[in-house]
């Protein structure tokens, strides 16, 4: 019931957002803006503050979740491959598919959703996935969409170091240094890292004023992919995870990185880089729509 109401409350400041899109209260030029002013100072602040305060997280917990993250993104990976083949979709969009399952959208959801479920201290869990998320944003999701276009797909590690890297590098090393930051400093991050999980809705509220949604729920095959993203590999990840970690947060914390929807990234770099961009859009939209009902049903199924 937590996740409901966590989820539920998401909901409502989404539509919130999207009553602002519709009246042009945010335009896309603002949405761009907000978008970028989340992605880097809100969120980073975000990512800082979770190690502002005592947290009294294990290190070795640290180097679970660590190993935990790498292996998730590996198998996700390797499933990126079958998914496309098993819906039949054209393979001149399958490298958007791919990024499309692998790039979930822990900065705009993630952060804030954990941290409603089980506090801020717990966001250093979150931002151990941010690293190799970042990490291969930049490298396998552009080699993916440059294949759609047809191209070689060569690696792009040039936009590797970002505010978000940098902050969860700067969150680890305050961590585990014991690093004294003046109260002044401490409170400012706070209170700036507050209005990520508000901002964040809305900018993702005010991106659907725009879309055809019955045009979205009418594509079969994105559907399906849709309820096998945000349902059947986060229950699967759920269950084999829960086989060497028995950390019951952990576990909880897991399936949100899971279960969360795809990545607004997605769609940038598929403008960037030659994918399908329509798709990729279709994609944010719908899996934001229906991560809501989703990942309450993943948490009321399995009892957490």
């Amino acid at each position: 019931m937590i996740m409901l109401k966590q989820m539920t409350i998401l909901f409502i400041i989404m539509m919130v957002g999207l009553c602002a899109g519709k009246t042009n209260i945010i335009t896309d030029e603002a949405s761009k803006k907000l978008s970028s002013l989340v992605v880097n100072i809100a969120n980073p602040c975000f990512v800082v503050c979770s190690v502002l305060g005592d947290t009294h997280i294990a290190g070795e917990k640290l180097v679970l979740m660590a190993l935990a993250a790498v292996g998730i993104y590996i198998c996700l990976i390797v499933l990126a491959v079958f998914v496309p083949l098993l819906l039949k979709v054209p393979v001149n969009v399958r490298g958007t598919y791919k990024a499309m399952l692998v790039f979930n959208n822990i900065g705009f959801m993630g952060f804030p959703i954990v941290s409603g479920l089980y506090g801020s201290e717990m966001l250093l869990y979150v931002a151990i996935f941010m690293l190799p998320y970042n990490i291969l944003i930049y490298t396998y999701g552009i080699y993916v969409m440059k294949k759609d276009e047809g191209e070689s797909g060569k690696m792009n590690v040039s936009g590797l170091l970002n505010p978000g890297v940098i902050a969860v590098l700067a969150a680890f090393v305050i961590y585990i240094f014991q690093v004294h930051v003046p109260e002044v400093i401490a409170e400012s991050i706070t209170m700036i890292s507050n209005v990520t999980a508000p901002l964040s809705m809305m900018v993702i509220g005010a991106s659907f004023a725009g879309a055809d949604f019955k045009k979205i729920f009418a594509d079969g095959k994105l559907l399906v992919f849709s309820l096998l993203k945000l349902l059947v590999i986060p229950a699967a990840g759920y269950f084999l995870v829960k086989l060497w970690i028995h950390d019951p947060v952990m576990q909880g914390i897991i399936l949100v990185m899971l279960g969360t929807p795809v990545g607004s990234m997605v769609a940038m770099i598929a403008s960037e880089y030659g994918g399908d961009v329509e798709l990729a859009t279709k994609g944010v939209t719908l899996t934001s729509l229906l991560s809501v009902g989703t990942l309450s049903l993943l948490f009321v199924v399995l009892h957490i």
